[in-house]
């Protein structure tokens, strides 16, 4: 398979959870360290780690950056973040907590001008647009709002400022264990074949990854399958040694 497998690391309190349609009262603690998953992952020979800092996305502040910053030090995990990153100042002090990308989500959609600013001072190689949908919308404030915006439209907002990379998270279908929208997903890559469409929400086995792979989708988060078993580390290893 050429497509990049990404963990899901989302945290509440400084533990490693799972939520169930961004349900916080769902909420599920796999590890209560989240680096003893990183560093398993790392062994499996996963590269890239989704960080969500799900207390952040409530707080319009990121609060869990010592947990970024001891998974970005004690790994060599490229951490891509996102959770409350609403101002400049957030935006410098995640990366210099180690993460390699940081990702924006409501604050796109809310201050649209702000966010094609950052992607023209810290360019698009930096900056993940974060559109997740419900019903065809676009939700924000940890999914507790929902907007106008389509997903479609969101991206094409950002294409003059050089945007290459979202993360697109079909709410309805995270932690549902029931399959990703594959048809959503490889619509928008052939829409906006200059942007990297990583796919987020339903991932439930390998199978599914493969259909994501063959519509030539770059790149897929894995959450709950991983933590639930229904995809263990040891098959992980041998799909990513067959690369």
């Amino acid at each position: 398979m050429n497509i990049t497998i990404i963990p899901a690391t989302d945290l509440i309190d400084g533990q490693c959870v799972r939520l169930t349609q961004g349900d916080y009262a769902s909420q599920k603690v796999y590890y209560r360290d989240p680096l003893d998953a990183a560093l398993r992952f790392e062994q499996a020979g996963i590269r890239r780690l989704h960080m969500v800092d799900l207390d952040g996305a409530k707080a319009a502040e990121p609060r869990n950056l010592r947990v970024l910053e001891r998974v970005a030090t004690r790994t060599s995990l490229e951490v891509q973040y996102g959770g409350g990153i609403k101002s400049r100042e957030a935006l410098h002090s995640v990366f210099n907590a180690g993460a390699r990308r940081a990702i924006c989500g409501s604050i796109a959609v809310r201050r649209p001008e702000l966010f094609a600013d950052w992607l023209t001072e810290f360019g698009p190689g930096l900056l993940i647009l974060g559109a997740d949908v419900r019903d065809g919308k676009v939700a924000v404030q940890g999914w507790l709002e929902e907007t106008a915006t389509t997903a479609t439209s969101l991206i094409e907002r950002f294409l003059p400022q050089g945007l290459t990379q979202v993360i697109c998270t079909d709410i309805s279908r995270d932690g549902m264990l029931c399959g990703p929208s594959v048809e959503l997903y490889a619509e928008l890559q052939r829409q906006f074949p200059a942007v990297e469409i990583t796919v987020s929400g339903g991932i439930s086995s390998l199978d599914d990854i493969r259909r994501l792979d063959k519509k030539q989708l770059r790149s897929v988060i894995v959450g709950k399958a991983l933590y639930e078993g229904r995809i263990t580390l040891e098959e992980l290893e041998r799909c990513l040694q067959n690369e």
